[in-house]
């Protein structure tokens, strides 16, 4: 079989749409002996700003066309997919063999939403990255953010085998996250990623500190450094000991002339950034409290500093866009200043703290934004105070937005079965355009597949096309996971889902709570019920649902304990736990980020550690 597909030899996209349609026809179409003629076509006259494609085949091939070559390759993933290709997560695909003639297909989609994205967090090597930006455009993603200038923390958490005690730790500097980082933006190049970048860092960055992690810093400030710092409780320093998490003092002309030179500076010499985020410190209730930053807000100073910003950026004809962050104290709206040049930002709505055990409102009475209260701060659990906020920087910005969520960063961890956490994401993304949004990125680790990647499956197809149903992408995804048995796996599954409390693992409510300890009993008996049912059945996603449910045993059986007031024998539960994900890691590092599931689990529930593992 001869397979040749016309397009633009010039556009580096499209020879890549070309490549991986080949390829994929070529695992498909096994006993085919017809050639293929395929065309691809760019129309750049396509007005409207979502990722659209055209598709238009038969038995002989046909044409596949795009408002850009991203959509391209949106569509020749679309048009594999009505093939019966199904993308379940990096690394987990099901290509079947294609008998008979290829169908006649005429479609044009156009995303529903125009950011379709995730952003790094947790643990990763470089080899998971590059494998989840491979898939990102397979269900309909069209983003990728790499936080800090350069994501050093995330793969040196991986290389170091932070919480791991059982393996040795390889050598990773920040020169091997340099070259990983130029690796990842070829690859987000090559299919036409949007790329978003930074984020946290640029407090300490203005300050001559190279910030790519949370961490502290042992390096004396100079004293005139030490006066561009917030004053707090008296003094100017480090808030954590660390400058990601440290404040300015955003009345201090140097202070804005500093931050404002780094980012011209960084938007100068990476022109391949489409989206440049500039956010303040990661870190809550740690504003100046000097006398003239007190006659106004940390909103106010923020919008004067993105304003001289974007003055900057304009007299140097540079057009990035910058994203600016609706988060802790920034929740709050200005009072007196507004963003000038409305088409240069980008809103970003960050509920960092709210509940995940139900989906955004819509159509609800909401209540007044409460009087902000310099370094007094309580961050909104409900969802009714949360939007608040959004609808109050609504009111004076009407730009482009999206939400930065955090479904797969925190919460999926209290829902064990992933059931409940992918309804809230199809929930929530249904209801974006309502809330006003354009988008979701997605705050998130990359090892997300255990038990399955769901979620993440879920948040990408649904992003490109909210009208589809969640019962039916669960059926889809089961299926094609899992066989004739979907059914019951959706079963097992979905029976420790509804048992489950994402707010309850992510410190919120009370520790002691008996119904909590009752649904961890339950799970732990149901898992303990089901446990020979998955031996049966052979399959990497079946050796996943074996190992998961070891881990779900030991971990409700903890929480069990600790919710009851038995903080004594949950410590020693969650040690065994801990173990038993620690040792297996290498066979199952694809799917569960060990790093950041200890770190949840010890950190937020408050089960106390044991002493030795």
């Amino acid at each position: 079989m001869k397979i040749d597909i016309l397009y633009d030899s010039d556009c580096r996209v499209l020879a890549f749409a070309a490549e991986e349609l080949e390829r994929y026809l070529r695992r498909m179409c096994l006993n085919k002996e017809d050639d293929l003629i395929f065309s691809f076509n760019v129309d750049e006259e396509e007005q409207n700003r979502n990722d659209t494609f055209f598709i238009c085949t038969g038995s002989s091939g046909g044409e596949i066309s795009g408002n850009s070559e991203r959509a391209v390759l949106l569509g020749v993933y679309h048009y594999l997919y009505r093939l019966g290709c199904r993308f379940l997560g990096p690394n987990s695909e099901v290509i079947p063999v294609f008998i008979g003639e290829l169908p006649k297909l005429r479609e044009r989609k156009v995303a529903s939403l125009r950011h379709r994205g995730v952003c790094i967090e947790g643990s990763s090597s470089r080899k998971n990255v590059c494998a989840f930006i491979d898939w990102l455009p397979k269900v309909g993603y069209n983003s990728f953010f790499l936080q800090f200038t350069v994501p050093y923390t995330f793969l040196a958490r991986w290389y170091h085998h932070e919480n791991n005690p059982y393996v040795e730790a390889e050598p990773y500097d920040m020169a091997d996250a340099v070259r990983d980082m130029k690796l990842f933006e070829q690859e987000i190049e090559k299919r036409g990623l949007l790329l978003h970048k930074v984020g946290h860092g640029w407090t300490g960055a203005a300050l001559g500190y190279e910030t790519v992690s949370w961490d502290g810093v042992t390096t004396p400030l100079t004293e005139e450094k030490r006066n561009l710092l917030a004053l707090r409780a008296g003094k100017r320093e480090w808030y954590w000991g660390s400058p990601a998490n440290t404040n300015l003092c955003y009345h201090n002309e140097q202070a804005i002339d500093a931050f404002a030179n780094v980012v011209v500076e960084y938007v100068r010499v990476n022109p391949q950034v489409h989206y440049l985020h500039v956010w303040l410190a990661d870190a809550c209730n740690n504003v100046c409290e000097c006398e003239s930053c007190q006659k106004t807000t940390p909103s106010d100073q923020y919008v004067n500093l993105l304003n001289e910003i974007d003055k900057r950026l304009t007299a140097e004809h540079l057009d990035t866009k910058i994203v600016f962050l609706l988060y802790q104290e920034l929740l709050w709206p200005p009072m007196k200043e507004k963003l000038r040049n409305t088409e240069r930002f980008v809103l970003m709505f960050a509920p960092i703290t709210r509940t995940f055990e139900k989906s955004y409102l819509v159509d609800t009475e909401l209540p007044e934004i409460p009087v902000y209260k310099r370094n007094q701060i309580t961050l909104p659990i409900n969802l009714e105070e949360n939007q608040t906020f959004l609808c109050g920087w609504q009111k004076q910005f009407t730009g482009d937005s999206f939400v930065y969520d955090y479904p797969l960063g925190r919460a999926h961890y209290g829902d064990f079965g992933y059931v409940h956490i992918s309804r809230i994401i199809s929930e929530d993304i249904k209801k974006l355009h309502r809330l006003g949004l354009n988008g979701y990125i997605s705050c998130q680790e990359l090892r997300v597949m255990h038990p399955n990647g769901l979620p993440n499956y879920v948040m990408g197809k649904t992003l490109f096309d909210e009208t589809l149903s969640f019962d039916a992408l669960v059926e889809e995804y089961y299926s094609a996971a899992y066989g004739e048995d979907w059914k019951r796996v959706r079963e097992y599954l979905e029976g420790i889902s509804n048992l489950c409390s994402c707010d309850y693992v992510n410190a919120k409510g009370p520790r002691v709570n008996i119904e909590v300890s009752d649904n961890m009993r339950k799970i732990h008996e149901w898992c303990k019920e089901w446990r020979p049912r998955l031996h049966r059945k052979t399959g990497r996603h079946w050796e996943v649902l074996v190992h998961h449910n070891q881990h779900i045993q030991l971990l409700s059986k903890a929480l069990e304990l600790f919710a009851k007031g038995d903080k004594e024998g949950a410590s020693q539960i969650w040690g065994e736990m801990r173990k038993y994900v620690c040792l297996a890691e290498s066979q199952f590092q694809a799917e569960l980020d060990v790093y950041r599931m200890i770190n949840i689990t010890r950190d937020y529930t408050g089960i106390p550690q044991p002493n030795a593992l």
